[in-house]
């Protein structure tokens, strides 16, 4: 090896050892599931604190984005969350990943390392990994169209699949309806007899 060769190799361990940890861990970076579980009449979200620091987003925010997104109430208990009605695993992980997407991953380079800012009023995401930044759309305006399911009203869905306890597992819309005695694959008329968030229990009519 001729003493330029040495030079340059010295040179790229060098600048091998000075890249930054942030820029490494990103590639790394995976969306936390949450440890979720009832409580009476509502869901507590356990590990609350832990995915909202992960994501590095303040927990007011990050909690608002939820109820909003849950459609229900709710509050920051310590380390955890409490929300009104039952919720499952699958519909709370399915929010943090909205939330991930509009908040936290840059849409230039695909990375977490952003910060929310606000500019002029408008709450701006901030790239610290390519310089990328974009304004937050207010998606909150969309949700509202939604289709609205109502107590005590009609309606024919089909039975997507069976839940654990038996009852069969129907969507509308943002909702999931479960139907008691109902086999996958029916197309049934049912009722709607209470609502909780977007879960739903019906009966056959």
């Amino acid at each position: 090896m001729t003493a330029i060769d040495k030079a340059y190799e010295n040179l790229l361990n060098r600048a091998i050892e000075q890249l930054p940890e942030e820029d490494i861990e990103s590639e790394r970076f995976t969306i936390p599931e949450a440890k979720i579980f009832p409580e009476g009449k509502t869901t507590v979200f356990e590990n609350f604190s832990s995915v909202a620091d992960t994501l590095r987003r303040d927990h007011d925010h990050f909690m608002k984005f939820l109820t909003r997104e849950l459609g229900t109430a709710g509050k920051i208990e310590g380390l955890r969350s409490i929300f009104q009605g039952r919720f499952t695993r699958e519909q709370i992980d399915s929010n943090i990943r909205a939330y991930v997407d509009e908040y936290v991953m840059c849409s230039e380079c695909n990375r977490p390392d952003t910060s929310l800012e606000k500019v002029d009023r408008v709450l701006v995401l901030k790239c610290a990994a390519c310089g990328a930044h974009r304004p937050v759309k207010k998606r909150q305006v969309e949700h509202r169209q939604e289709i609205a399911l109502n107590e005590g009203e009609t309606y024919d869905v089909t039975i997507e699949a069976v839940g654990s306890k038996g009852d069969g597992i129907a969507k509308y819309d943002k909702f999931t309806i479960f139907v008691p005695d109902a086999a996958k694959g029916e197309n049934l008329k049912i009722k709607i007899k209470k609502i909780t968030g977007y879960l739903a229990f019906a009966e056959k009519v």
